[in-house]
């Protein structure tokens, strides 16, 4: 039961102090008040908001916000995957650390995050910006659970409007010029990558072993991750992690023509059953950067394609030019990896001639009538 605590001081006066039990289960003491009164007082309103569930430690309010990082959020973050710890500690560290850190937890405001917002609008995309917010939004709910504070500040910000760009997917004609553009010892790897769509970490993961030639099947079981050294698990920059994205292996098949490539591609350059099938010169995993910068780029350049072509955007065309042919929905889904059906869902009709392979079924409709 909340009550006040009389305790003397040194110089024979008397201070009360409010004694109550938390949320957490602990009893605390807020004080010195000069009367039990006042003492009382305060106890009993910390009983109330604990049993209403808006008490708040307030020792731990008063830490700053770069501590409750420190102390609290970030080792709760090491059971994140490697790129997504990569990523939030860049976000903390560049934009969310000089403005907050210094500040205690309780003097976060509404207000104070929407300022941050408004002028991270003035610099960074919309979809940066809200990216973002979803951290610092998630701190919070953390720092409300952990009783540091009471209410999430960033529970009301009103966030710039994301327009949704249409998806850049490359077509046949574009891919043979690009596939044309890359250095032959990359052919294969790239003939997969669009046959199976393929996230880049699960192609270079890839081993002879994975491949059934029989069945002319992949077996996606695991992904090369490269992050700095200081976010891996085993200090180096690149690391194997044995599960796919989802964590769900997958087998995808694949054309028996392709599968004679992958076999020459293993002869030519001297692939044994336990290498990696896809390799730099000197039998490391590739680097995704340093592909992108020396190989890619390049390639893509000299193919002649409009605008920023991505590595990634081969998956891309992969489940485009599969729905736009006819393929199941479902087995899409499954061939990608994807969990939710709606993220399959956005590459139907976005190749270039969509718009008019619509009109032409409209008019084949409508011809019969």
């Amino acid at each position: 039961m909340a009550h006040a605590k009389r305790r003397t001081l040194k110089n024979g006066s008397a201070r009360y102090y409010a004694r109550y039990l938390g949320s957490d289960g602990k009893w605390h003491e807020e004080g010195g008040y000069a009367t039990k009164r006042e003492a009382e007082k305060v106890a009993h309103h910390r009983e109330v908001e604990a049993e209403r569930g808006e008490w708040v430690d307030p020792t731990s309010s008063k830490m700053t916000f770069e501590r409750f990082i420190a102390s609290t959020y970030w080792p709760a973050a090491q059971r994140l995957e490697a790129t997504t710890r990569a990523a939030y500690r860049s976000y903390l560290d560049k934009h969310f650390l000089p403005t907050f850190g210094h500040l205690p937890m309780r003097r976060i405001s509404p207000g104070g995050v929407q300022n941050w917002v408004n002028g991270a609008t003035e610099q960074l995309s919309p979809r940066s910006v809200v990216k973002y917010h979803t951290l610092l939004h998630a701190i919070f709910v953390m720092a409300v659970e952990h009783r540091v504070v009471a209410y999430n500040p960033c529970s009301h910000t009103r966030l710039p409007k994301v327009v949704k760009k249409p998806k850049r997917i490359i077509t046949p004609d574009e891919f043979d010029a690009l596939l044309a553009a890359l250095p032959a010892r990359h052919h294969t790897m790239v003939l997969l990558a669009i046959e199976t769509g393929l996230r880049w970490g699960e192609l270079i993961a890839l081993r002879p072993g994975d491949v059934d030639f029989a069945a002319h099947t992949v077996h996606v079981r695991r992904t090369i991750v490269e992050v700095s050294k200081k976010i891996s698990p085993t200090g180096e920059r690149t690391f194997v992690k044995d599960y796919p994205k989802d964590d769900e292996p997958r087998a995808v098949q694949i054309e028996a023509i392709t599968c004679q490539l992958l076999r020459e591609h293993m002869l030519a350059h001297g692939v044994r059953d336990d290498d990696l099938l896809f390799t730099s010169t000197n039998g490391t995993p590739l680097s995704r950067n340093n592909f992108r910068s020396k190989v890619w780029v390049g390639a893509v350049v000299a193919a002649g394609l409009a605008g920023s072509v991505r590595f990634h955007d081969l998956r891309a065309a992969h489940a485009s030019w599969l729905l736009a042919g006819g393929a199941d929905l479902q087995v899409v889904k499954e061939r990608l990896g994807h969990r939710q059906i709606a993220t399959t869902q956005q590459y139907l009709g976005t190749l270039p001639d969509a718009g008019d392979r619509a009109l032409a079924a409209f008019r084949k409709v409508r011809s019969r009538a």
